[in-house]
């Protein structure tokens, strides 16, 4: 069953939606060459004791097996997404992916952005910006009495349409978020031919594109987290927590609630 919030309850999330905002653009403001993904990742600890929230992800598994160790994944080139920060030195050219997420009051939000340091390549700009625009692609197809799979059908319609073939990413998924950082339902990013959960207002999704420039097959390192592609190719990540409130939808991990990108379905709550 999709967890279902009251408006209170959103309220809370958005609260932790904005951590978790200004904690992502903090961190992606400090990533410059010379910079370790360690001294990064202390920068969200900073934000998140700023506001006297908590971190999702520290210590998340720990019933499965290794917890994570950081409050913030922080993926490099072809780490796709679970990067575990530590001692490595941002390059020149390095695509840098920062998953971040906070509870405020029992309640969780959770986003991820892909950004550059120093000299582009336009390869990886474009897909940066495939994987965003999927992203809300995705988002704008959440309605009261939707379903799952009208999410899943966008992103991919989205990234199919660009005449690039880009690898979306099969093993993992975006999913609910409230109580816990990860709910049911799954929300693939791509179509699956399927019956999927219908969507009503109080549900909130945190959808999460998954890129890569080759192809979508993954593996795990021995540090039990990170993913990396298998062929090597580099991926981006781009993610924001999405509510369905009674007047329609509110990006919960962005400063603007998403007012600038959900145009008319733009739907907050009054504080």
């Amino acid at each position: 069953m999709i967890e279902v919030k009251t408006a209170d309850q959103l309220r809370l999330m958005r609260t932790a939606g904005l951590v978790v905002a200004e904690g992502l653009e903090a961190m992606c403001d400090a990533a410059a060459v010379g910079v370790t993904t360690a001294e990064i990742d202390a920068i969200g600890r900073e934000i998140l004791a700023k506001h006297g929230a908590t971190s999702s992800f520290l210590g998340y598994g720990a019933e499965y097996g290794t917890p994570f160790p950081a409050v913030a994944c922080i993926s490099v080139n072809d780490e796709l997404v679970h990067g575990i920060p530590g001692d490595r030195v941002l390059e020149d050219g390095d695509l840098i992916s920062i998953d971040f997420g906070a509870i405020v009051q029992g309640w969780h939000g959770d986003a991820a952005r892909t950004i550059i340091v120093g000299s582009p390549d336009p390869a990886d700009v474009a897909l940066i910006d495939a994987t965003r625009e999927s992203l809300w692609a995705g988002a704008l197809a959440m309605r009261d009495g939707g379903r799952v799979g009208d999410v899943s059908k966008a992103i991919e319609a989205y990234a199919k349409s660009l005449g690039v073939n880009y690898g979306i990413l099969r093993e993992f998924t975006g999913h609910g978020i409230g109580s816990e950082m990860h709910m049911s339902p799954d929300v693939p990013n791509w179509h699956r031919r399927r019956p999927t959960p219908k969507l009503s207002v109080g549900m909130a999704l945190a959808i999460e594109p998954m890129l890569t420039r080759g192809y979508h097959q993954t593996a795990e390192l021995d540090d039990d987290w990170t993913v990396v592609s298998r062929d090597g190719s580099r991926g981006s990540h781009w993610e924001n927590t999405i509510a369905i409130t009674e007047h329609g939808l509110w990006a919960l991990t962005e400063f603007d609630g998403g007012a600038e990108r959900l145009g008319d379905r733009f739907g907050p709550l009054a504080d």
